[in-house]
Formats: structure tokens, C-alpha cells, sequence
């Protein structure tokens, strides 16, 4: 007879809660038909992109794009105003989650609907910043900024603390990958290698700044996180991972110390393994 705290019983117990948090109540259904349901997909089984977004580094990534999409005035403003991140933090992450990993491995039809559901939200979402400046969430100036940020958090991420790290060639397969769905969602012309990503993101610090309303979304994915108590040990090293992989420049902005040490290092690795392991089917 199997212990109640047996290594399987465990590994199973810490994986569902994890999933649960992450794909939300629908998850097993949800997963279900991305993995299982026949027909063509935008990417096949041999595609960088599938490599990056079926990793536990993905957690590392989110947090660090979260953070890093933040610097950038009206970007944060439609995020405060529109996505009620403090209200349902975790169902922005279910909804976020579902998207990529429809997007990644789902029938083309069901990635197709999935940009099209995403785009309608977009076109809605209108408003000005506290300077008067105004925002459309389907601008595709606007989209390409939350789509660079997003792939350069997942790609780096992915390089410190990827299970199977891809040499240069496929990481510049894996931007590529993200231009498909970058240009359907209506980004203009999205990277398509580690160089071009590059580029664009530079390109863009002229119109990052730090705004309180980055500052408080930083505290509150930071330091107010709504998890429960044990959770709060192993989600500091989530934390100090996602700082420490920024660049400077976005520190700076965010008023945040540099975490390069090896001890964060090493709790990182020590996290996404552990993740690894709870969620290993």
C-alpha cells in the first residue's frame, strides 16, 4: 500500500494544486482538447517555440515580462485600467496561460479563434494615461511592445533555466515561431531572430519611463503576491529570478536591487526543477 506522503503521492498532490492555480478550474478539460484534439497545428512537434512555452521556466519568463511590459507608460496604463490584475490576478494568469499554450500546441483552428477572441478584447480597450495621452490596446506599435518584452523575458528565462537550452540558431527559431502569432494578433512586421529582437527592444527605451502605476504593480507582484503562506518561500525565488534577469535599465526604472548572486542563481534552478517535477505528466 502507497504512503500518504509517498514521492508519487506527493509529486501529484503538488502538481494539481499548481495546475489548478495556473490553467484554473477547467484546466484538465482545457488541456484536454489543446493536446488531443485532431486536425493541423501552426507548429509542429520539432518547433523551437514548443521547446520554450512546455518549460518550467515559463513561470521565470511571465514574471520577468510582467514587470518589464510595465515601463512602458501606456502599455501600464491600459493594464490598470482594463485587465483587473489586483482584483483576479489569477485569472488573468488562467486566461494568459490557456492563450500561449493554445497558440503553441493547439489545432490551428483553435489558435486562429483563440487571436481572434484576443483581438476583439483589444479593439475595446481605449483610454488616456494621468498625462493625457491616449491608448488603444489594438495599436500596433503598442503590440509589438508587450510582444517583445514577453518573447525576450520567455527566451531568457529559457537560456538560465531550460531543462533542454537551444543552441543560437534555435532560439532564432523560437522568435520566429512568436512572429506567427505576434502578427496575428496585429503586431507590424514582429522579429523574427535574437538580433531583430534586440533591436526593437532598444528601439523602445526612449518611451519607457517608471509611472506609479508601474511601481505599483511591481509592489504588488513583488512583495503582496495573493498566495498562500507556504507558498511564499518558494514565489521569493520566483521573484529575485524574474529581478535579477532584467536588464539594468529596467531595474533602475523599477527601483530594484540586483540579485545576481550565485545563491539566486541557485534557488532559481532549485525552482523550476521542483516545478518540473510536480508537473511532469
Amino acid at each position: 500500500m502507497e504512503s500518504v506522503l509517498s514521492p508519487h503521492r506527493l509529486r501529484r498532490f503538488a502538481g494539481e494544486q499548481l495546475f489548478a492555480r495556473v490553467a484554473g478550474p477547467d484546466g484538465p478539460a482545457v488541456r484536454a482538447r489543446i493536446h488531443d484534439s485532431p486536425g493541423p497545428r501552426w507548429f509542429g512537434p520539432d518547433r523551437p517555440i514548443r521547446v520554450v512555452h512546455g518549460d518550467a521556466s515559463m513561470f521565470v519568463g511571465g514574471l520577468r515580462a510582467l514587470l518589464l511590459q510595465s515601463l512602458h507608460p501606456l502599455a501600464m496604463a491600459a493594464v490598470a485600467a482594463h485587465s483587473g490584475y489586483r482584483g483576479d490576478p489569477w485569472g488573468r494568469l488562467q486566461r494568459t496561460s490557456t492563450f500561449l499554450a493554445t497558440t503553441t500546441f493547439g489545432t490551428a483552428d483553435d489558435a486562429q479563434s483563440a487571436v481572434d477572441h484576443v483581438r476583439g478584447i483589444h479593439e475595446r480597450v481605449r483610454g488616456t494615461t494621468d498625462r493625457g495621452e491616449a491608448y488603444h490596446a489594438a495599436d500596433p506599435h503598442l503590440l509589438t511592445w508587450v510582444h517583445v518584452a514577453e518573447v525576450d523575458s520567455f527566451l531568457r528565462a529559457h537560456k538560465q533555466f531550460g531543462a533542454h537550452p537551444l543552441d543560437e540558431a534555435g532560439y532564432d527559431g523560437y522568435v520566429a515561431d512568436t512572429a506567427r502569432i505576434a502578427a496575428a494578433l496585429g503586431v507590424t512586421d514582429p522579429p523574427r531572430d535574437q538580433a531583430e529582437l534586440a533591436g526593437t527592444l532598444e528601439a523602445f527605451r526612449p518611451e519607457l519611463r517608471p509611472t506609479p502605476q508601474a511601481g505599483a504593480a511591481a509592489r504588488f507582484l513583488l512583495l503582496t503576491p495573493p498566495i498562500p503562506w507556504p507558498a511564499r518561500l518558494p514565489y521569493a525565488a520566483l521573484a529575485a529570478n524574474a529581478v535579477a534577469t532584467l536588464p539594468p535599465w529596467a531595474r533602475s526604472h523599477l527601483r530594484l536591487p540586483h540579485l545576481g548572486g550565485p545563491l539566486v542563481r541557485i534557488s532559481g534552478h532549485c525552482l523550476v526543477r521542483s516545478i518540473r517535477w510536480a508537473m511532469a505528466r
